[in-house]
């Protein structure tokens, strides 16, 4: 992401763009270098950090980064958040919602900047989209009309679909509404729809057995930042067993996935590190809405749909935002 990128992610976050150098605010107030935290660290980051060096952080020099790991799993997280908050870090960035909830949970005063969050109201982060309040704000990955459009591609690239499954992490209250969402809108698809829960990594070889036995006719998958950590281990599964999976992210379909449809995850990193940018200004995260995302993006693998016998109408792959060969 260039700087022009990196300025214009000022507009969809309805906030002044950069206007000081970096090397002048740091002329006109010495100080130590601002820390950022950030729970989880790993390639999914790079947009972030990729967006803030490009802004002038530049990491060592002009800022540090304070990671610790979690791997998604639930009762490490309040301990990885409560030592970045003991640092002390001046701004904790999150990947998900359990993340973040685990952030908020240790500090009130901390910033914390969201990114790729579900549903930010109904998990308790903030007040609203428009108005968030308190010391949390960043972007959400949601919209009332994502889970069905991906029911929708689902029943369109396999027109004998019949029955559905959703992989998701009850621990996690952003997934929650994928579940509603996905079993109000099946029916209507005449898709029969179950959920399977996976709500950690030991839980995943219970949560394989499942499907293995079912056998749905589509694995549906969410973005949650625990089965993320365990993406290549899902995405082996659903290929040795041939089941054609709809992810969110084209990470994922990169990965082996069979296709995916969401938002783009580079872009809401690099928005994220526009917000951390603007809190490190000064600005309150109060004062900054959350934001929804802009564009949606289809892609299939078709190396994918190969190996698993599904096949791709030219109609899909016309549409399609990336095909991967």
């Amino acid at each position: 992401m260039n700087r022009r990128k990196f300025i214009a992610l000022a507009a969809g976050a309805a906030v002044a763009p950069i206007v000081l150098p970096l090397a002048a605010r740091a002329q006109q107030r010495p100080r130590k270098i601002p820390r950022i935290g950030i729970i989880d660290d790993g390639p999914i980051w790079k947009p972030f950090k990729d967006a803030l060096r490009e802004a002038g952080y530049i990491d060592g020099q002009t800022v540090a980064f304070e990671t610790r790991t979690a791997g998604g799993v639930a009762a490490r997280l309040t301990a990885a958040a409560a030592e970045l908050a003991a640092v002390p870090v001046d701004v904790i960035a999150t990947y998900g919602t359990p993340p973040s909830r685990a952030a908020k949970a240790v500090t009130s005063t901390i910033p914390i900047v969201m990114i790729a969050i579900g549903d930010p109201v109904r998990a308790g982060l903030v007040q609203s989209l428009a108005h968030p309040g308190g010391n949390v704000t960043g972007n959400t990955i949601l919209s009332p009309e994502l889970s069905p459009k991906r029911l929708q591609l689902v029943k369109e690239i396999i027109p004998s679909a019949a029955r559905v499954a959703l992989l998701w992490n009850p621990d996690n209250v952003s997934n929650a509404v994928i579940l509603e969402q996905m079993r109000d809108a099946a029916p209507g698809l005449g898709l029969s729809f179950t959920a399977v829960e996976a709500r950690g990594a030991d839980d995943l070889a219970g949560a394989f057995a499942i499907l293995a036995r079912e056998r749905p006719d589509a694995v549906m998958l969410t973005s949650d930042p625990l089965h993320h950590t365990h993406i290549q281990r899902i995405v082996d599964f659903l290929s040795q067993n041939r089941l054609p999976g709809m992810f969110q992210t084209r990470g994922d379909a990169a990965a082996g996935g069979l296709m995916s449809y969401g938002a783009i995850f580079p872009e809401l990193f690099g928005q994220g590190a526009f917000f951390v940018h603007k809190i490190l200004q000064g600005t309150k995260p109060a004062d900054m809405p959350v934001q929804t995302p802009q564009r949606f993006e289809l892609v299939i693998n078709l190396k994918t749909a190969r190996e698993i016998g599904v096949t791709i109408s030219e109609s899909v792959l016309l549409r399609a935002d990336g095909v991967i060969e």
